[in-house]
């Protein structure tokens, strides 16, 4: 029943383990250690070759760390996954894997500020350009195609913009092209599942709704086992090429005997290896903890935001409210066909008095926590403008739905009437 189950309230809890072998314990254990004794010689050799998969180093893998990626991966439909230090880690990695100087990514332009200064600057530097693209047009992303594109990349529900990218749209005109949708789900887990709609790879902060409570930086890449990389040598020559790095190895052939892992296999015996995010025994565990509650938590997430988007349209001191509930057209459409039980945690929302008022407001608050993090148990909230986008032009904050005005909330699960009475208090201070 465990492995035949699709429901993410059951493989949360026992996908990927059931006791430990030695003791019969229940709960994952912490696996702090740094290495792993090796049966023998040949043993050794055989890790390092990739003819037998296992514990070689915790920089490379961890049996913690293990249960977590089987856990997601099984919950998303997905082959194989490999957690690292941050999503940020997860989101370079996942390009990195694919890209090389001189090539290219087309990216959504509706992402975190984060994200954003991540993909227009840093990788820039290493010589990867990105190619932002406006996805209300999803042909926008086959118009900054060329030879040397790699990879599409969004995010399903787009922090702060919130309107739903078009997966299928998108991911079918790569697949025609070669090149793999790459989606950040970190704002939806459970609510959307990416590989049903055609996209190749996952990435997710696990800091945020997976981990749940606030105490642990963490990602994870995880691989659809979907695309076909081998059909497309000269669109992915990193797959397909002898890898200099790895004495030589052709991804796409030397995962044969293990199953459509190439991507991911790549990334953790080159990538992770090199770089050394890794993700630690101790913050997986964290991240386990979480994720056993996360369905029930985001279906209160997604309750009482609900509740608060309905509040705050009746405000009068508040000029828009930014969530899918409240969009209509071709927006509300792909946030109803992408999203599943619910629209989410966050809420966005527009004071008329711009910067000023949103200052106001976010220093009135008293029960939500003035934080840079978003998917926490407790309820949240930030003026962007001011802090997780101040890095980009005023243009770019534009681009990416960030306006002077506006303030994003994360929505916890208290009671929602003292969520809402908290709002009331500081939309009066703001608005004084």
């Amino acid at each position: 029943m465990i492995h035949d189950s699709t429901h993410p309230e059951t493989l949360a809890l026992h996908a990927g383990y059931r006791a430990d072998s030695a003791t019969g314990a229940v709960a994952v254990p912490i696996y702090q250690t740094t290495s792993y004794r090796f049966r023998d010689t040949a043993h050794a050799a055989d890790l390092f070759a990739l003819k037998e998969l296992g514990n070689i180093y915790t920089r490379i893998m961890n049996p913690t760390c293990d249960v977590l990626e089987q856990r997601v991966s099984a919950m998303d439909g997905g082959a194989a996954a490999l957690a690292v230090a941050s999503g940020q880690a997860a989101s370079a990695m996942a390009l990195q894997n694919l890209a090389r100087a001189g090539d290219n990514v087309v990216s959504s332009t509706d992402l975190y500020g984060g994200t954003w200064n991540l993909f227009a600057n840093t990788l820039g530097d290493q010589g990867i350009e990105i190619r932002f693209a406006d996805p209300a047009d999803p042909e926008a992303f086959r118009r900054a195609t060329d030879e040397r594109t790699r990879a599409y990349y969004a995010e399903t529900l787009p922090n702060p913009k919130l309107h739903v990218f078009p997966i299928a749209e998108v991911a079918a005109i790569g697949r025609e092209l070669g090149i793999p949708l790459i989606v950040d789900n970190t704002a939806a887990p459970i609510l959307c599942r990416p590989f049903d709609h055609g996209a190749a790879v996952i990435v997710y902060s696990t800091t945020k709704y997976i981990g749940g409570h606030g105490n642990s930086i963490g990602g994870l890449i995880v691989d659809g086992g979907n695309f076909p990389w081998d059909e497309f040598p000269e669109r992915q020559p990193a797959l397909n090429t002898p890898d200099p790095s790895y004495h030589g190895a052709v991804w796409v052939e030397a995962v044969k005997p293990i199953g459509p892992v190439a991507y991911i296999i790549k990334a953790r015996t080159t990538l992770l290896r090199d770089l050394g995010a890794a993700l630690s025994p101790f913050s997986a565990f964290q991240i386990i903890q979480g994720l056993e509650t996360l369905a029930l938590r985001v279906r209160e997430h997604s309750r009482n935001a609900q509740a608060v988007a309905d509040h705050l349209a009746g405000h009068a001191a508040v000029a828009n409210v930014i969530h899918p509930s409240r969009q209509d057209g071709e927006a509300r459409r792909r946030a109803d066909t992408y999203l599943s039980g619910g629209y989410g945690g966050l809420v966005g929302f527009e004071l008329g008095g711009g910067r000023e008022a949103g200052r106001r407001f976010i220093d009135a608050l008293e029960m939500f926590y003035h934080v840079a993090n978003i998917g926490d148990v407790r309820s949240l909230a930030i003026h962007p403008a001011s802090t997780t986008h101040s890095q980009l032009s005023p243009e770019d904050q534009l681009a990416s739905g960030v306006s002077d005005g506006y303030v994003r909330l994360s929505v916890g699960i208290e009671h929602i009437d003292d969520i809402l009475a908290d709002l009331d208090q500081a939309l009066a201070s703001a608005s004084a």
